[in-house]
């Protein structure tokens, strides 16, 4: 081959190979033909004429995702910032749209989520933003799958994906929270408290009950006790009242018995000589015997005076 042969093999060389192209998976190539639009090509090894068709551009159809920080006011005049993701891709059929109807996709949405956001959050109150944060996401998508479907723009999904209020308002809030929390937590201080008196009483309550129950079961077995000795004394001789004085007289010496057996007792002043049970047995038969009259006597004014009228 002549050697001035060479550097048109050469070019002719490079001609053919920029006729073959690659595209990537889930992209697509816009091709064009003296800047007019010739075809769009999918992924794959591709072919193009040399000097005549060029790539004019390259679209992902994979999905996007844009964060859109927006500032605005509640109804409570509450200054509060949102971030907005949303999330979109280009439709497959309608590369061309996306391609020549729209030249910054990104600012396009982020305009129209600036326009729904400032026109939704003043309706509602700081906590409702908060609690309603789906119907927000739901609003920007409708408003956004209806504005960018004519570009070619698919709008998979948008998330309020943080609600940041103001450093005040935020502080405010917390110390609310901080006070109810206390307020409950008191509530239930005073609740285990009142339990606890509660119960205490009732076991104070069962404990005197068995204490009188017990007083009552003691004096039933000291009257049965002292029945039977009267019986037994009467047996050998003794009628009941000698049995009666014997009785008590015994007890008074088993008290005193008892008091001196104690060495932390107070002192206590008893009668303690030999006729003190026979002289107590006494003063309790005449006790007894002046009840008795007054009873009778008392009785027999309701009689005469039921009788008088």
């Amino acid at each position: 081959m002549p050697y001035y042969l060479i550097p048109i093999a050469f070019l002719s060389l490079l001609i053919l190979a920029s006729a073959f192209f690659i595209v990537k998976q889930q992209t697509a190539a816009v091709i064009e033909r003296f800047g007019r639009f010739q075809s769009i090509r999918q992924s794959g090894l591709q072919m193009k004429i040399p000097l005549v068709d060029r790539i004019s551009g390259r679209l992902s159809l994979k999905i996007q995702q844009l964060d859109v920080i927006i500032e605005t006011k509640t109804l409570d005049d509450v200054f509060v910032r949102l971030k907005v993701s949303v999330q979109y891709k280009v439709i497959k059929d309608k590369v061309y749209d996306a391609f020549y109807k729209l030249d910054y996709p990104h600012d396009q949405i982020t305009s129209y989520v600036f326009d729904v956001v400032r026109a939704e959050v003043p309706k509602m109150k700081l906590d409702d933003v908060f609690v309603r944060k789906d119907d927000i996401a739901i609003a920007v998508k409708s408003e956004l799958n209806e504005a960018m479907m004519t570009y070619g723009y698919d709008i998979i999904k948008t998330l309020v994906t943080d609600i940041d209020p103001d450093a005040q308002v935020k502080e405010a809030m917390n110390r609310i929270n901080a006070s109810e929390r206390e307020k409950i937590a008191a509530q239930f201080e005073g609740d285990a408290a009142r339990i606890l008196i509660v119960e205490k009483a009732k076991a104070e309550a069962e404990s005197k009950r068995l204490q009188g129950q017990g007083i009552a079961d003691q004096r039933r077995e000291i009257a049965r006790g002292l029945e039977e000795s009267v019986e037994v004394l009467n047996k050998v001789g003794i009628n009941s009242q000698e049995a009666s004085a014997l009785i008590v007289v015994t007890q008074h010496y088993d008290t005193l018995q008892a008091i001196g057996g104690e060495t932390n007792s107070n002192l206590i002043l008893l009668p303690n000589s030999p006729q003190a049970g026979s002289n107590m047995l006494n003063d309790m038969v005449a006790s007894f015997a002046a009840s008795n009259e007054i009873g009778e006597a008392m009785k027999q004014a309701k009689e005469n005076k039921k009788l008088n009228k």
